[in-house]
């Protein structure tokens, strides 16, 4: 889900780049949110929605929204909504740079300082001449192409005059809250884009100061709660968790410098046994569903699937062995916060009912299969699950002075706590002593130019259209809008976070589908050109599969985009044309460049009214 970004912005900022708190945007002049919708992705009412609407009183801010949709964290809140073309942010942000360079609107001082990369003064001496960001940039590079509003605007969409503008307020407003969320980066390009999108923050000096951000996404505070330790697994090998389904199919012929495999120059073997445990990821959350259909159907390659689940899901069908899980109401467990803002929390999950049938928790099947291996007492080290819960509460209670006994959380069923340094400010320790607190990254500095990435781009092997670069710069990657396929499939498709289900949970549920309907938006002009209406049953298809389902006619979709929800539940007929909306039956199975991620917003289709 967040592959991309995470490797992405590692080489920009060394590890999971963090992000300042919500709360902090009360101290922020503008906000510039690129592909962020907390508003449908991270629902609460008390999460990072209400402490954007707050602290934006408080600030009277402006907020501009960059993305093909327009998105409910508009719905009124926001100052301007820019739409763009899926895949062409970091061409935006080279537009708005090249505005900022050329009229002296960066922060010459913070660069010098804190970054390596920007300009031939702080570009490490194993780079080429003219490597640096700023002759990129200005059309000094390799390339020799100036990455004016003009060029940037042919590419994204976004009008020339619209870039210039927003380049001179993000220039001449401080403090400024930039952020992108995790949509721009489930791109063919996501990894090179994340890194442009912070460059906006970087440019500015805005990284690590109040009202400030690092570009990416928002940060939240989470309470020191201690969890279930993890015994230590001998196998060090590993794969992107987005190409499982190549490991079954070709594990041996995936290597290191092609397939990103880690711990081992190549894959020894193909994944012959899944055990999938509450996850719908088997089929309906994997992209490119007919591809795995066809692969999980031949027992002889995976040879053992295992299902836990309590719902019979898309994924569960494929299932050697089903397994019924407990409920929450049949267990007790502990349920931490996500997305919470700056309020942190924890709720006690009390057991209501008693398990139901022969269904037995997690815990318990783990523990059984620990015994018949021998290694019983190594796993469960002699505890129930409650047991574990009380010697984790009280390891937790060390680290958390405030939390009641075990059993007057019981009762109180929730115990909520407040960030005590009021805004988290990404970075604030690196901006106040660089050298006394540095980045992880090889530098120790935030790394415009990464030579890491530039050793990487030269060892590899990768397919055409696939790009690493040590620059952020602009790619187009594999099935953009510029790609020669456009003629047959002239529409883009991109997914979104559905507010009426997390991922594909609570899919099956017949209110929320009555309330929220899964519908393909399209702009009135695509729309016209089709013949279609608000409401008209639609096929969209390309050469990966075909999905009828409802078009939505709203002029909150930019012209040669279209929307699906993710998270619908497959529903195929005889021919296995999807009847639930679901957008990874459209979706390529072929992973971004660096991470080896999920790129599932890049994708052409054609619509047509059945």
């Amino acid at each position: 889900s967040s592959a991309q970004i995470a490797e992405g912005l590692n080489y920009t900022y060394g590890g999971w780049a963090d992000g300042n708190s919500p709360s902090d945007i009360e101290n922020s002049k503008l906000v510039v949110l690129f592909g962020n919708n907390p508003g449908e992705t991270r629902m609460s009412g008390g999460g990072v929605t209400y402490y954007l609407e707050q602290a934006r009183q408080k600030s009277n801010a402006r907020m501009i929204i960059i993305d093909p949709r327009y998105t409910d964290t508009g719905a009124g809140r926001e100052d301007e909504w820019i739409p763009i073309r899926p895949g062409t942010d970091a061409a935006l942000v080279n537009g708005l740079a090249y505005v900022m360079i050329t009229e002296n609107l960066v922060d010459q001082a913070f660069l010098d300082k804190y970054c390596v990369g920007y300009d031939e003064k702080t570009l490490p001496a194993s780079a080429p001449k003219n490597g640096h960001y700023k002759a990129y940039i200005l059309g000094e590079g390799p390339d020799g192409v100036a990455k004016t509003p003009e060029w940037a605007s042919q590419i994204t969409g976004v009008p020339a005059d619209k870039i210039i503008k927003l380049a001179r307020e993000i220039g001449s407003t401080k403090p400024a809250f930039i952020s992108q969320g995790w949509g721009p980066q489930r791109h063919a390009n996501g990894e090179i884009a994340t890194r442009a999108i912070s460059m906006l923050a970087i440019l500015t000096g805005n990284v690590g100061i109040n009202g400030g951000n690092s570009g990416a996404r928002e940060g939240s505070y989470s309470l020191p709660f201690v969890r279930m330790p993890t015994l230590e697994n001998p196998i060090q090998t590993s794969i992107s968790m987005f190409m499982w389904t190549d490991a079954i199919e070709r594990g041996p012929e995936m290597t290191a410098l092609r397939d990103g495999v880690r711990g081992k120059d190549k894959l020894d073997v193909p994944i012959k046994m899944i055990w999938n445990y509450a996850g719908n990821c088997l089929i309906n959350q994997h992209s490119e569903i007919n591809r795995t259909h066809e692969i999980l159907q031949d027992d002889k390659k995976c040879e053992l699937i295992v299902v836990i689940d309590c719902h019979m899901t898309s994924s569960a069908k494929y299932a050697d062995i089903l397994l019924p899980d407990c409920t929450a109401s049949e267990q007790m467990d502990f349920a931490l916060d996500a997305s919470c803002g700056n309020m942190s929390y924890v709720i006690f999950n009390d057991q209501v009912i008693k398990p139901r049938f022969e269904c037995k928790t997690i815990y318990e099947m783990t523990s059984e299969l620990a015994k018949r291996l021998g290694v019983e007492q190594q796993f469960t080290e002699g505890r129930t699950q409650e047991e574990w819960m009380r010697h984790l509460y009280a390891q937790s209670r060390e680290a958390i002075p405030e939390l009641p006994t075990f059993e007057e959380f019981r009762k109180q069923g929730i115990f909520k706590k407040r960030d005590p340094q009021g805004h988290h400010v990404a970075y604030k320790a690196f901006r106040e002593d660089p050298q006394a607190n540095p980045l992880t990254t090889p530098s120790g500095k935030i790394e415009i130019y990464s030579q890491a990435l530039a050793d990487i781009a030269a060892t590899w092997e990768l397919p055409e259209g696939d790009v690493i670069d040590p620059l952020p710069i602009y790619t187009p990657g594999f099935e953009s809008y510029q790609d020669p396929l456009n003629k047959q499939y002239p529409l883009q498709l991109t997914g979104f976070h559905y507010k009426s289900r997390v991922h594909s949970t609570y899919g099956n549920v017949d209110v929320l589908k009555a309330a929220c309907r899964q519908e393909m938006w399209i702009n009135p002009l695509d729309a016209q050109k089709r013949g279609i209406h608000n409401g008209d049953k639609v096929r969209i298809f390309n050469d990966r599969g075909e999905v009828h389902i409802e078009a939505k006619v709203t002029p909150r979709m930019m012209p040669g985009v279209v929307a699906l929800g993710e998270g619908a539940w497959y529903d195929p007929d005889a021919k296995r044309v999807d009847k639930g909306g679901c957008i990874n039956v459209l979706t390529t199975q072929r992973p971004s460049p660096l991470a080896k991620g999920n790129p599932s917003h890049t994708n052409l289709v054609q619509v047509e009214k059945v």
